[in-house]
């Protein structure tokens, strides 16, 4: 597996490290090893990827939510 490969598969994993919710960083750890799992078979990471950029999307929306009504 190439290292452009496992940073594709690691993408939502890195972009939860800049939310706050310490669950949103475990799951996407979790669905980002389960993708690099599942590569093996064609098309295998596909819904563990999704989710996990998902859960990312939302925690780091999240933060920026709360920053904006703070200010």
């Amino acid at each position: 597996m190439t290292a452009v490969a496992l940073f594709v598969l690691f993408l939502p994993f890195l972009l939860s490290l800049f939310g706050q919710s310490s669950m949103a960083k475990m799951l996407c750890l979790v669905t980002s090893i389960l993708a690099t799992l599942l590569s093996v078979e064609p098309g295998g990471a596909v819904l563990p990827w999704f989710l996990g950029a998902l859960i990312a999307g939302v925690s780091v929306w999240e933060r920026i939510r709360q920053r904006r009504t703070a200010q």
